[in-house]
């Protein structure tokens, strides 16, 4: 009898990649997501298809896992919008796909989480996806559930960030004092765990974390990526509600780069806990050091950024620095009150000298970049 596996999300980041391992290994592969025309194409030998299915709707997530052998949960959500909320999709739909798995009579369901979940947190994204994992093994007794770190690939979301911003900024703003510690692991190594998960042999029901093979402060991290780059950025510690407050003003804006769950996630370490059992991936799992050290030497020998010209790459510093600029300002104005009323209006002027210093500094080190001597003649 041929084993059918759906993946929910299977259109994703992480869920793309789950789908190409399991028919690496000649399983059956049923994607279900809401964008079932994005899926990737089959391989010789397998049998791929696509289902419609809403992880919010009962009917299309009891027709998506019918049938089925194994099931996946893939489906993530970092920033909530309307009625995509983290317990909407955290909670109530791992717990639905979960009870239908279960009615359907699944075999394997491997529920994908992260490093640090936790029902008892402060922070409503992680406490969600603490309280969807207790919701998903409640409902599937025989559930495991799988925490990768953040996760970094080709078109991964952090990395890629981090290496257009430290390639553009003169001086970059870190998380607090860049302490936090972080274990990147390679999507490809996560995607094989998940396959291996719902494979017959597999341990159940347990909870796995898996992280890279180095942990990284963030600052730690900024700089080996500077250095790839061959940049060598100012970096500045921000105090995290500082972040915070940009955080709530960049939500309002419209294509909001800064969210208050980003910031809460950078105030904790993304490492895997010490005694916490890790599925075994490939060979030995990818070094950062090993996935990207081609295409960080190719980025910092290219002269522009994705055909940016010197002049377009000056041009953004400036608007970014703009930008960041009058969202001090605008913080500023609104926490000087509360300032003056708590310690009186002279250290309300002082902590007004934080954005002309951060603007100084910002400016000192834009002097010292390549492209803005090639752009001013030489001069500085």
């Amino acid at each position: 009898m041929d084993r059918i596996v759906t993946v929910f999300g299977g259109t994703g980041f992480l869920g793309r990649r789950v789908v190409r391992h399991l028919l690496s290994r000649r399983i059956s592969v049923r994607i279900a997501s809401r964008h079932p025309d994005r899926s990737v194409g089959p391989s010789a030998g397998t049998t791929l298809g696509s289902i419609f299915a809403d992880v919010d709707d009962e009917r299309s997530v009891a027709a998506a896992v019918a049938g089925a052998y194994g099931v996946v949960n893939a489906v993530n959500l970092y920033v909530e919008r309307g009625t995509e909320t983290f317990h909407a999709v955290h909670v109530e739909a791992a717990e639905r796909l979960a009870r239908q798995a279960h009615r359907a009579g699944v075999e394997r369901l491997a529920h994908v989480s992260g490093i640090g979940a936790d029902a008892r947190s402060g922070s409503l994204n992680i406490r969600n996806r603490g309280e969807g994992e207790l919701a998903a093994q409640a409902a599937f007794a025989k559930a495991i559930v799988i925490r990768p770190a953040v996760m970094r690939g080709q078109d991964d979301a952090f990395l890629n960030t981090l290496v257009k911003l430290l390639k553009r900024l003169p001086a970059y703003p870190m998380f607090g004092r860049g302490l936090t510690r972080l274990q990147p692991a390679y999507v490809e190594d996560v995607a094989e765990a998940v396959a291996r998960g719902v494979q017959p042999a597999a341990t159940h029901p347990v909870t796995y974390e898996l992280g890279g093979p180095r942990v990284y402060t963030y600052e730690e991290l900024l700089k080996v990526i500077a250095h790839r780059l061959r940049r060598t950025p100012v970096l500045f510690p921000l105090p995290f509600f500082m972040w915070q407050a940009l955080a709530r003003i960049a939500e309002v804006l419209p294509g909001a780069l800064l969210s208050r769950n980003q910031v809460e996630l950078m105030e904790i370490d993304n490492v895997a806990l010490r005694g916490c059992p890790g599925l075994t991936l490939s060979a030995s799992p990818h070094s950062l050091s090993s996935m990207r050290s081609n295409r960080l030497s190719w980025e910092a020998k290219a002269t522009n950024l994705l055909g940016s010209s010197v002049s377009e790459r000056a041009g953004t510093m400036v608007t970014v620095q703009t930008c960041v600029g009058f969202l001090l300002a605008m913080v500023s104005i609104h926490l000087v009150p509360p300032i003056d009323a708590a310690v009186g209006w002279h250290w309300a002027f002082v902590f007004l000298s934080v954005g002309p210093f951060l603007g100084a500094l910002a400016m000192y080190a834009l002097r010292r970049d390549a492209a803005s001597i090639k752009l001013g003649g030489g001069r500085r």
